[in-house]
């Protein structure tokens, strides 16, 4: 495999700090050089590498933007858009297991947390040596969360949890679960803990997208948990889309690491396979296609860079999070698909990357908001009326 070649057609790395650029580059060789070698095998298993965790937590990915009290690198957001766009240039499924461990997981206990829950999980999550989970999702309800039928009900200083949650990635390797319900007419979050009684996390099988991570259905059978399970600061749906906020932000970013790939990949092949007497890249079709998909990227590569300034200045909108990952994953996935089709066979093969970030950013897409949801939210934002109803 070549060294990878990032695109940079309008010198963004100009813009960056040497501190985001460090961040960036650390993880780009560990994941060329460590990751990219066995996830193939993995893919192919439908399995996801746990080995890599204590790797990971060294490069400090999980919650990168947590502060140094509670054990992470306290990195801007800028950096850890970067570190999650070289996650996903290794695959979907790397960057899903570090994002829902920092953005879904580490940060609600970080935002909504008391400071003992803060300063049990925290420190455990940086290090890798506690996984977690985020269950929002259920079997009827994921582009409206605000329906979910998981309840909590007050049991003398504890309470019980009765619900089931879908598509939660970690579920079945976690060992906390953020777990969403209505508590006396109130959505609330709650931290649930592996191996507490009538709960349990089997694995869904049978995936075609996303195979090299772990998805999980969450099944809570009167689930008795202690007070301090409770997230005290968090109220309302406006908490877990809160979360998801924090996570899609990191999706905006992550997809642009796929299309990276592929781009850099279908690159390479184009100017080396040779068609009728000259490379393929030699043609007007190929070199159009190209062309397209480049710019698209440095498009989204723009947007992501903005929104993380937007955003370590304290200005970014969660309207503004839904431009940013709707465009990207939309761009990352026309990229994959217009690659695969310029690789012709070669292009369905574990050997390339193309075929396997193509079928990941199928679940991208819908997971975190669909790319019709996050339509409706920039409507909402641009005519002031909701349409989701």
């Amino acid at each position: 495999m070549q060294p990878f070649r990032q695109l940079d057609y309008v010198r963004l790395d100009d813009s960056l700090s040497n501190e985001e650029k460090l961040a960036r580059d650390t993880v780009r060789d560990w994941v060329s050089e460590r990751f990219l070698p066995l996830v193939a095998e993995h893919f192919e298993a439908g399995t996801f590498p746990m080995e890599v965790v204590p790797e990971l937590a060294d490069l400090g990915v999980f919650g990168p933007t947590i502060p140094e009290e509670y054990g992470g690198p306290g990195l801007n957001n800028v950096a850890a858009g970067l570190i999650y766009q070289e996650m996903e240039r290794g695959d979907s499924g790397l960057r899903s297991f570090v994002s829902v461990q920092g953005g879904l997981v580490m940060y609600p206990i970080f935002a909504y947390g008391s400071e003992e829950q803060k300063r049990r999980w925290l420190p455990l999550m940086a290090k890798g040596q506690a996984i977690g989970c985020f269950g929002l999702t259920e079997p009827d309800f994921g582009s409206n969360p605000g329906g979910m039928l998981t309840t909590a009900k007050k049991d003398g200083t504890g309470w019980v949890l009765n619900g089931r949650k879908m598509w939660i990635t970690n579920g079945t390797v976690a060992d906390v679960a953020v777990v969403w319900a209505r508590a006396e007419g109130k959505i609330r979050g709650f931290l649930v803990e592996q191996g507490t009684k009538g709960f349990s996390a089997p694995e869904q099988k049978h995936k075609w997208s996303l195979r090299a991570s772990v998805t999980s259905e969450l099944v809570l059978e009167d689930v008795k948990v202690p007070g301090s399970a409770l997230l005290p600061n968090g109220e309302g749906l406006k908490a877990p889309l809160g979360c998801l906020t924090q996570a899609r932000y990191g999706i905006a970013w992550g997809a642009l690491g796929a299309a990276l790939a592929c781009f850099d990949e279908g690159l390479s092949y184009a100017k080396q396979r040779i068609v009728f007497d000259k490379p393929l890249a030699g043609f007007q079709i190929p070199q159009q296609k190209l062309a397209n998909i480049a710019t698209q990227i440095t498009l989204g590569q723009l947007m992501a860079l903005h929104l993380g300034r937007l955003k370590d200045d304290g200005k970014l909108t969660p309207a503004m999070v839904s431009m940013g990952k709707r465009n990207n994953v939309h761009l990352a996935l026309e990229t994959a698909r217009v690659v695969r089709d310029l690789m012709g066979a070669n292009g369905i093969s574990l050997e390339y990357q193309v075929g396997r970030h193509l079928c990941n950013l199928e679940s991208v897409i819908t997971y975190e908001g669909t790319h019709d949801i996050h339509t409706l939210a920039i409507g909402q934002e641009l005519t002031g009326i909701q349409a989701f109803r």
